[in-house]
């Protein structure tokens, strides 16, 4: 039922991606869980700045977007971080990405819902690239 009337509510169309990195997991999750460093270590040209500010950082995108992403969890068994955001065009936003090993390679799952669901396109977009960055910053492709 995603993106239709449930219970009464309006439901989120969600995004979800899963892509393999050239990289052994532990290089993966590692640059993964410096929440502070994804302009440097993660995926460079992708996001051009990060600051943290508390429980949170504020990130500079690529294509001039800015957003203040709220960090919301950092396990390093699970190997999973989730943050959300909120602002100018989205009344909500929560995404995870995790990690996981495939033999020599590492599998990320990337998940995001979102509100307005018209910003589905945009924020979709924005995983693509983030998610070829992240391959071209650890993976060497």
């Amino acid at each position: 039922m995603v993106g239709q009337r449930r219970f009464g509510l309006k439901t989120s169309d969600g995004h979800s991606q899963e892509f393999l990195i050239d990289a052994s997991s532990e290089t993966v999750w590692d640059a993964m869980r410096d929440v502070g460093a994804l302009h440097t270590r993660l995926v460079p040209g992708f996001v051009t700045g990060c600051k943290l500010e508390g429980d949170a950082r504020i990130v500079t995108f690529g294509n001039g977007v800015v957003a203040r992403e709220v960090i919301v969890d950092v396990d390093d068994g699970a190997r999973r971080i989730a943050w959300s955001a909120t602002g100018k065009h989205l009344s909500h936003h929560n995404a995870s990405s995790q990690v996981f090993a495939e033999g020599a390679k590492t599998k990320v799952v990337w998940i995001a819902d979102l509100l307005p669901n018209e910003m589905k396109p945009a924020i979709s977009g924005m995983i693509d690239a983030g998610a070829a960055a992240m391959q071209k910053a650890l993976g060497g492709k």
